[in-house]
């Protein structure tokens, strides 16, 4: 029996500013025609030196981020953000009862409200562990020398643990996304998720990404994994032999390789310099529907600044090598986002993972829309800007 949504939303409202009661709170989806500003919102009271807050996690695209708010009005404030967000769904658990709202098409409500058999104590707790997409003693990181034979982390593979979590959680997200928008289809296990790992090297998140979308999601998924070197296919067949999983590794070049049936979701994590560009294009011409990629450097653009002379008035953004070379990172990538856009896809260029454990941390994560576009004001920035710093981007010779 649907009801006005703000009644129900009001009634949400007195559960969330409740610090005694309140177990936890979810926010997720959205109305019809809107966007909320964040992708999910928790909601759960803890208790800290300074008293009882309110802890508010939201989650964007690749990141959750943590704000604690005093009783009070920095509480109410905080929920009446929240409440304000056209989100579609609110699940909202007391120390007493549960509530469903969902929001209806036509911009009602639908409360569903079950009382618990007996009450439950709410964890107050504010120090809690990050839940891991892939536990540290995962065979798979035992095999590729991340951790232990015991399962146990090694010191000198923090690093590189924390680039393949992280790594997940963007790919959880974007494949997630682009499943409920449609812009992916769902696999089954006839024909399953194709996925096409280019410049796989020794394959640390091809065999992350297979673990964790087959074992921890269930997804049929096909993953293949492209590099040059046959001393990389050789490691890789023998780490899937190990593991038992079928994923399949094949020499060629990103540029040259043939997959057929062509991926539907292309990774390129660190190909070096116009690799990355190489990876787009391959993309792009196999009518990829996900594209994640994480470039490395960004020589070719940089060596071209040097040649060709300083366009007024930024002579004081390349008169030193390094402004200069982040000048080139930026202009690639930036470069790199607008053809993609021209070819159809939705393209966001977000932080891959912090910076204290890669440099290079950058992540261009491409969905495909449409088909592309000729002309229009995209293309007219594109135009102008290569034309007032005189540089020829990689990837626009290879999309012809």
């Amino acid at each position: 029996m649907s009801e006005p949504l703000l009644r129900a939303l009001n009634r949400m409202r007195d559960h969330l500013l409740d610090p005694d009661a309140l177990v936890k709170a979810v926010a997720s989806g959205r109305q019809k025609g809107e966007q909320p500003t964040w992708r999910r919102a928790e909601l759960r009271y803890v208790d800290l030196k300074a008293g009882r807050h309110l802890q508010v996690t939201t989650y964007d695209e690749t990141q959750a981020h943590t704000a604690n708010h005093a009783l009070g009005d920095a509480a109410r404030d905080a929920v009446d953000a929240l409440l304000d967000e056209p989100f579609g769904n609110w699940h909202v658990d007391t120390t007493t009862q549960s509530h469903q709202l969902r929001v209806t098409k036509k911009l009602e409500a639908v409360v569903h409200t079950t009382d618990r058999t007996e009450p439950v104590e709410a964890d107050r707790g504010h120090d809690r562990d990050k839940p891991r997409l892939l536990p540290e003693d995962d065979p798979v990181f035992v095999a590729l020398g991340i951790s232990d034979e015991s399962g146990r982390l090694k010191p000198s593979r923090q690093a590189k643990y924390r680039q393949v979590e992280e790594f997940l959680r963007l790919l959880d997200a974007s494949i997630t996304e682009a499943f409920d928008k449609g812009h992916l289809r769902r696999p089954t296990a006839e024909d399953p998720l194709r996925i096409a790992d280019l410049g796989c090297g020794n394959a640390y998140l091809t065999f992350a990404a297979e673990r964790f979308l087959a074992g921890g999601r269930g997804l049929p998924v096909r993953l293949t994994g492209v590099d040059v070197k046959e001393q990389s296919r050789e490691h890789n067949a023998a780490v899937a032999e190990r593991l038992g999983v079928g994923a399949e590794f094949v020499v060629g070049s990103i540029g040259g390789v043939e997959l057929d049936p062509a991926p539907e979701v292309v990774l390129a994590l660190h190909a070096c310099d116009t690799a990355t560009d190489e990876a787009l294009a391959r993309a792009v011409a196999w009518g990829a529907r996900l594209v994640l990629a994480a470039p490395c450097c960004h020589h070719d653009i940089a060596a071209q600044l040097r040649r060709a002379p300083t366009p007024a008035p930024y002579a004081m953004l390349t008169r030193h090598g390094i402004l200069r070379e982040r000048l080139a990172d930026t202009l690639t990538d930036g470069l790199r986002a607008s053809l993609m856009r021209q070819q159809g896809y939705r393209v966001d260029v977000v932080q891959f993972v912090e910076s204290q454990h890669t440099p290079r941390n950058t992540m261009l994560r491409a969905v495909r829309t449409g088909g592309p576009v000729k002309g229009g004001s995209v293309r007219k920035e594109y135009d102008e800007l290569v034309a007032t710093w005189g540089i020829r981007p990689r990837l626009a010779e290879l999309l012809g």
